[in-house]
């Protein structure tokens, strides 16, 4: 081995170190902003109101699936693309209910939000079949 490839080594390795730091910092100052919001909300939902209303409720679940998220995401170096489909599922939800609590009519957002709230289970239908039928081999990163 020579001096060249002897060098490329060292600067590969101290770049991955760089990329993984990067990578843990980003996780945990997510993970922190994520544990501030839910605990804002949560501290406003219980000084502001007398109860919390099913939006309150849906809302600390976005924070709780975010979380769970980041958790994963933080053992496995994976993305749980299912819980990006959970939380955009629940935010339509919180939506649409917000929606029909302020109008009390029926029109075309409910049907539109309605309909993306399907086209997300579908698309969460197809995630989970498509990654039970056809799972993906392990990377080298994860051999190493």
């Amino acid at each position: 081995m020579d001096r060249t490839d002897k060098l490329h080594q060292q600067v590969n390795r101290f770049g991955a170190l760089l990329v993984d730091a990067f990578h843990y910092l980003a996780l945990f100052a997510i993970g922190a902003a994520i544990v501030w919001s839910a605990i804002y909300a949560f501290v406003s939902i219980s000084t502001a109101k007398s109860h919390a209303s099913i939006e309150d409720i849906l809302l600390l679940f976005i924070y709780l699936e975010l979380g769970a998220m980041i958790g994963i995401y933080f053992k496995t170096n994976h993305m749980p693309v299912r819980f990006l489909i959970y939380v955009a599922i629940t935010a339509l939800t919180r939506v649409l209910i917000g929606d029909v609590q302020a109008h009390h009519n029926p029109d075309w957002s409910m049907l539109i939000v309605s309909g993306a709230i399907l086209i997300l289970a579908l698309a969460n239908l197809v995630v989970r079949y498509s990654s039970a039928r056809f799972p993906s081999p392990a990377s080298s990163i994860d051999k190493a």
